[in-house]
């Protein structure tokens, strides 16, 4: 949409015959939607400004609009990023957009960074260029010898205006007086009076300060700013309890971990320099057919039952399962998480056991079938005979104020990120307004939606307010899917897509980790943690956990269904284990705020099928560059040999980067290794000893 404003007056106001009455003359522009120039397809902006585009602090934002004008002159287009407040904070000159976007289509693109959370806001603007203008003018017609006086006589016009602009520095404006006099100082040849004129410092004084008139303003479209970990960090996933579960050999008997066994386990994942624990449900599991080991419909005596069969005689949503210990100890477990630099992430799973209390308090909540019995989960072929789904249309406003209770209940104590299982299958106006609701009190509390589900939903789900999202990473494994993906997230969908590339969960173990072997767990880490600013696993992941259940999916001996007593000690002293690896990706992360951000990956060439080659590069606030080149060999069973073609404008090289032969150091995060590289380049990378460069520019001072 196109919006007026700056333009000129829009109405006029004249004096009637009596001194007393006034009349406003509407002008022939009142209501028209094209202004003075037009603005056209401003980004980020999500349906015409009805819901925010998402942003993190310090994050680049790509911002752009497609802005033209009639006839030759010059046009300037500008981006004003505005405070919560309304305070102008950053002001940026738009340049003409890169490559194919950008060539004969008035496309003008740059780059924003907000610095704090909170409901920001940012307007493009554009404007006659009067310098630019008279400047080609100047350049073609003195050139062919046509209105040469007249040509200079307009540009010393037009910089004896600019320096008595009172908003300007004294230096610019005796740099706009000097080139003033030059162009009208007859006894110059024409040559010195253009070039004065033309003179590198008139253009930094114009730069700074454009000459600007007829200036339109789009609409004021909203930004909001999050939170860190609404769209950067690292997450572990693990079982409570499982994590200090004993069995007794002798008897076959279980005893369930505990949260306080289980905060012996946060040092681990804090050291591996993970930023989230996440935690499955928590609360009482129900009796009534609950599933055994490896999904079966015999469960044992011993038999846990699925966390996410919530629900039972103890309590449902807002009560914790008595296995795991009370309500004290879960305080105290978060808050050694918090000392360890953890935050804690509880599943919030919208559904409930049979035996949930609901089921007998509110039965309107689910939905009951023609011969009386309440409806069981179903995604065929699959059953899940443990839950009952919940149903939103029978009591829309007493459900959702039930679960807008629980949800503070877990805010209280000290929960601020929540994982929410399955949201596609609820109503999207549902999570719209429960999310609105906690935000407005809470607005750094975070909810990422496990929805592998069709592309409209998952975007309508982050549109609704989700901070982050599961995502179609854990499926893309190729050179070709991966480069297709890649491209999708970081730049069609980012305004309101933050995608978390998770390597795997307790119910997908896909094919490429079953039979890839260590390889293809060292291939899946290294793209997640350095592709997406979000990224996460499983418990076992770092063991090589990779045996399916057959015709399955998922693990075998799945901890949905059992405990699992993992020998995490007996893995380091043996080092079959994939901990340092880990730890080591994350401590890129930490070092490298080009990892950060989401829109700033470029895709580069290599020759071969299975080589993909990316970059991330950042300028950070002091003016250095952080430039991270990541070549991975997606071939989890051979070595691969390429020769890696870059684009070169994206490294944003300086002069002092590079040699007198034009080439520049890069430096291996991961072997300690350093080569020199230019335009083309030779890699080799064999997946059975490392299949992956993170390669980070030298820079110079």
């Amino acid at each position: 949409m196109i919006f007026v404003a700056n333009v000129e007056a829009v109405t006029t106001t004249l004096r009637a015959s009596s001194p007393s009455k006034t009349k406003t003359k509407t002008r022939i522009t009142d209501g028209l939607r094209f202004g003075r120039f037009p603005i056209t397809a401003v980004q980020p902006v999500i349906e015409n400004g009805r819901f925010p585009a998402k942003a993190l602090p310090g994050e680049d934002l790509v911002v752009g609009a497609t802005v033209f004008r009639e006839g030759h002159d010059q046009l300037g287009v500008t981006a004003v990023l505005l405070d919560p407040k309304g305070k102008e904070r950053q002001r940026v000159r738009l340049t003409p957009a890169p490559g194919v976007r950008g060539m004969g289509t008035d496309r003008y693109e740059g780059v924003l960074t907000p610095t704090a959370p909170g409901a920001w806001s940012f307007v493009i603007e554009a404007w006659h260029d009067r310098y630019g203008s008279w400047h080609h003018n100047a350049e073609v017609k003195v050139g062919a010898g046509i209105d040469v006086e007249l040509m200079l006589a307009e540009g010393a016009a037009l910089l004896a205006g600019a320096a008595d602009d009172a908003g300007r520095s004294a230096a610019d404006k005796r740099t706009f007086q000097t080139a003033s006099a030059a162009l009208a100082d007859t006894a110059k040849t024409v040559e010195e009076r253009l070039g004065a004129g033309f003179g590198t410092d008139v253009a930094a004084a114009v730069g700074r300060f454009p000459i600007r008139e007829l200036v339109t303003v789009s609409e004021k479209y909203p930004l909001l700013v999050e939170r860190e970990l609404a769209g950067r960090g690292s997450w572990y996933e693990f079982f409570p309890r499982s994590e200090g579960a004993v069995l007794d050999r002798a008897t076959g008997e279980w005893t369930s971990g505990t949260f306080r066994t289980a905060a012996k386990r946060l040092d681990a994942v804090a050291g591996m320099g993970f930023d989230v624990i996440y935690l499955p449900p928590i609360h009482p599991i129900g009796v009534q057919h609950r599933k055994g080991r490896n999904n079966t419909l015999t469960p044992g005596p011993q038999d846990p039952g699925s966390p996410w069969a919530i629900g039972a005689k103890e309590g449902g949503h807002d009560a914790i399962h008595p296995d795991l210990g009370t309500f004290e100890d879960f305080d105290a477990f978060v808050a050694r998480a918090a000392e360890l630099g953890l935050e804690v992430a509880l599943d919030l799973a919208l559904q409930a056991a049979p035996d949930h209390p609901w089921v007998a308090s509110n039965p309107e909540w689910f939905t009951t079938r023609v011969d009386g019995t309440i409806a069981y989960a179903e995604n065929p072929p699959k059953k899940y005979q443990d839950i009952f789904p919940l149903n939103f249309d029978n009591d829309p406003e007493g459900l959702s104020k039930e679960i807008l209770r629980i949800v503070f209940l877990w805010i209280s104590h000290g929960v601020k990120i929540f994982r929410v299982d399955n949201p596609h299958t609820k109503p999207v106006w549902f999570w719209e307004w429960l999310i609105g609701k906690v935000n407005k009190k809470h607005p750094d509390v975070v909810f990422l939606a496990e929805a592998f589900t069709r592309p409209a939903m998952m975007h309508a789900l982050g549109r609704a307010g989700f901070q982050q999202s599961y995502t179609y990473f854990t499926w893309r494994n190729t050179k070709a899917e991966l480069e297709e993906y890649f491209t999708e997230v970081s730049h069609e969908s980012p305004a309101y897509f933050r995608p978390n590339f998770f390597v795997n969960t307790p119910d997908i173990l896909t094919e490429y980790l079953q039979y890839g072997g260590p390889a293809a767990f060292r291939i899946r880490a290294a793209l997640a943690a350095t592709a997406s600013p979000l990224w996460g696993v499983y418990a076992g992941y770092e063991l090589y956990e990779h045996v399916a259940r057959p015709g399955a999916e998922e693990y075998i001996d799945n901890e949905k269904y059992e405990y699992k007593d993992r020998d995490w000690d007996g893995a380091a002293a043996s080092g079959h284990t994939l901990a340092p690896y880990i730890t080591r990706l994350n401590a890129i992360r930490k070092a490298h705020p080009a990892l950060g951000d989401l829109q700033n990956l470029t895709l580069h060439h290599s020759t071969d099928d299975a080589t993909i080659v990316y970059s991330k590069h950042k300028t950070l606030p002091d003016g250095s560059k952080d430039t991270l080149i990541i070549v991975v060999n997606v071939d989890p069973h051979s070595a691969r040999e390429s020769t890696v073609s870059l684009d070169l404008a994206a490294l944003q090289l300086d002069p002092a980067d590079t040699g007198a032969n034009g080439r520049f150091w890069v430096d291996d995060l991961i072997s300690g290794q350093s080569w020199e590289w230019g335009e083309y380049n030779y890699v080799r990378l064999d997946a059975h000893t490392e299949p992956a460069h993170v390669l980070s520019i030298r820079r110079q001072p």
